[in-house]
């Protein structure tokens, strides 16, 4: 209808003129700052992680829009309990848990794996409980992000439908899922396939600094 199309331009507006981009600090300073609800998130960079055309993607601030994400996810259709995420629990995890619970620091880690040195391995026992990660490493790509990446977000109730619409609209190159049409997507892809192709090569890391 008119009004949800109407409603979604707002919601698209708002994602686009933050108020203000958090940093990791901020946020682990004071975590209630992000809500317990559900929304939309967005990463913006100060410095690009790989040499990426930016011609066509947001600025705010003099940063760079690179990707997008949502907390819960759109509900099953196949009978399963609905996700209980939401803003304050995901962004905790990009930013304080490792690559195996962020796509976003899976993503940036390959793409910054020469200039920060930084090797995904699998770490683990046994190969149900095994996770890949950057392991010691993933201090460093904390690092680089609490310079580089910043967050914003907008809650919404049904933050999927947003979601796919700044995917629809935008350039968001580090994006994945439904953004194949995306210049950067093979480049993206094929660094990613890398990492995880060496790191299946390597032996697996029973412990490293406390990170499984």
């Amino acid at each position: 209808t008119a009004g949800m199309r109407l409603e979604l331009a707002n919601e698209i507006s708002k994602f686009l003129h933050p108020p203000h981009l958090y940093s990791r600090r901020e946020l682990l300073a004071t975590p209630s700052l992000v809500p317990k609800a559900a929304g939309v998130y967005g990463w913006w960079f100060r410095c690009l992680p790989a040499p990426i055309d930016t011609s066509k993607c947001a600025n705010d601030q003099g940063f760079t829009l690179l990707y997008t994400g949502i907390s819960p996810k759109e509900p099953p259709k196949n009978g399963r309990p609905p996700s209980k995420g939401n803003l304050h629990k995901r962004l905790r995890q990009h930013y304080v848990q490792t690559a195996a619970a962020s796509t976003l620091r899976r993503t940036l880690g390959c793409l910054l794996a020469d200039d920060l040195g930084l090797q995904l391995r699998r770490v683990g026992s046994g190969h149900r409980r095994q996770r890949t990660n950057f392991a010691s490493d993933e201090q460093a790509l904390s690092e680089w992000m609490e310079e580089n990446a910043f967050v914003s977000w907008v809650k919404c109730k049904r933050p999927w439908e947003l979601e796919y619409a700044l995917i629809r609209q935008l350039d968001l190159p580090l994006n994945l899922l439904g953004n194949s049409r995306n210049r950067f997507h093979p480049e993206l892809t094929g660094a990613r396939a890398r990492c995880l192709a060496q790191a299946r090569a390597l032996p697996v890391l029973q412990s490293v600094n406390g990170y499984y």
